[in-house]
């Protein structure tokens, strides 16, 4: 197949693949750090970076070498049994974070239903089966799948498969009084992204976080953290709720986790994580020796390279230089995000820009219309920001 050319390539692709994407006509071969190359040959600066999940970059030696290692160990054995990689990235979630346990899934909307599922065990535990709302955030994301449409807002995602599961409701996000009238009896859990992915590179402000843990200590709520995309490092801390004075009760992870390697987990108190007994959950994958050990080969890179305060340094930097971009043309709004999470809004929608910047070799998206998205690999230097910076100028100037 490596003898097809890229139309016959794309040709084929389509013919046997359900067309689920309105995919990019590329073929990618092969990537280092921020950079992928085509088949062509082509090299393009990577600002995308797998969707925020190759946060170490493109085959990162550290993760080659950690998943040839395993491979030639153990690659599957059933979580019916103990496994050495599961225990070491366990201890390093817990270590490095408020949880004291650790459930392994495949993804990020596995994981947060998985926290669906967790809150509602809990609340069923001490509370009673009346109690299984759970309250969600307007432009939110947290997965594909039925559980997890039904706590995502957008409503494009859900025509045409609907009913969706039951008992969840919507505030606007950052609204503390909105917030507050939501909660009723029957209410489990809050759950929320710190900062907001597919919702616009929006972020939750200190006063909202405050009210949602206040809020769920009056009332016997859960709160549930969704850092799928924001973890890690990414926001200048290794997760993000660190930057708020509060303390989640369920955190789900994914993305950057194994550095593009398939895995998700959820991270939970002991108190919450109780509520589970054997049988209660399960997966056939998670938690796998693969996936575990790269997973804890890309966690020890990320803080042998300390990652999170290099992410702090380059995202300032680098929305100092798209600030230049906002004082220069009137159409280019603002900029948002936090660390190297970062959102240029533009006041028409992205869709041409993003066109224009691949044909000059810089991979970017939109999201939420008119937000230029930016989640880079973590190990971007200063010079590739510029790059990216000197090519919207360039497209701006012509516009």
């Amino acid at each position: 197949m490596m003898n097809m050319t890229k139309k016959e390539m794309i040709l084929a692709s389509d013919q046997v693949l359900m067309q689920t994407y309105k995919r990019v006509p590329v073929v990618f071969t092969s990537g280092e750090k921020c950079t992928l190359t085509d088949s062509e040959g082509k090299k393009y600066l990577d600002m995308m970076g797998g969707l925020a999940a190759c946060g170490l970059g493109h085959s990162p030696q550290v993760l080659v070498e950690a998943i040839q290692r395993q491979a030639d160990q153990l690659i599957h054995i059933t979580n019916y049994f103990y496994n050495v990689p599961q225990l070491e990235l366990a201890r390093l979630l817990t270590g490095n974070s408020f949880g004291d346990k650790v459930f392994f899934a495949n993804s990020g909307a596995e994981a947060n239903e998985g926290a669906i599922k967790l809150a509602r065990k809990y609340a069923y535990t001490n509370f009673g089966p009346e109690k299984y709302e759970i309250i969600a955030m307007t432009s939110s994301f947290h997965g594909r799948t039925l559980g997890t449409l039904s706590v995502t807002h957008n409503e494009t995602y859900k025509v045409g498969i609907e009913p969706l599961p039951k008992g969840f409701t919507f505030v606007t996000f950052n609204d503390e009084k909105a917030l507050e009238e939501a909660v009723t009896p029957n209410t489990c859990a809050i759950m929320l992204e710190p900062l907001q992915g597919e919702g616009g590179i929006t972020a939750a402000t200190p006063a909202f976080m405050k009210k949602v843990r206040q809020l769920a200590d009056k009332h016997h709520l859960l709160v549930i953290v969704d850092e799928i995309q924001c973890g890690f490092g990414r926001t200048g801390t290794m997760f993000a709720y660190e930057q708020y004075d509060i303390v989640p009760d369920i955190m789900t992870l994914a993305k950057s986790l194994a550095g593009g390697f398939p895995i998700g987990a959820i991270v939970a108190t002991d108190k919450v994580a109780a509520a589970w007994k054997p049988g209660d959950h399960g997966t056939t994958f998670g938690g796998n020796p693969l996936a575990c050990a790269a997973g804890t080969a890309v966690f020890q890179e990320l803080l042998n390279l300390e990652i999170p305060s290099k992410a702090a340094a380059n995202g300032a930097y680098f929305l100092e230089k798209l600030q230049e971009l906002v004082e220069k043309y009137a159409f280019v709004k603002r900029t948002k995000g936090k660390g190297l999470m970062v959102g240029l809004e533009l006041d028409f929608p992205g869709a041409a820009v993003v066109e224009k910047a691949f044909d000059k070799g810089l991979i970017i998206n939109c999201t939420a219309g008119n937000i230029l998205r930016f989640v880079p690999p973590m190990i971007i230097t200063k010079e590739e920001l510029d790059a990216c910076v000197t090519i919207l100028d360039e497209i701006f100037s012509q516009m």
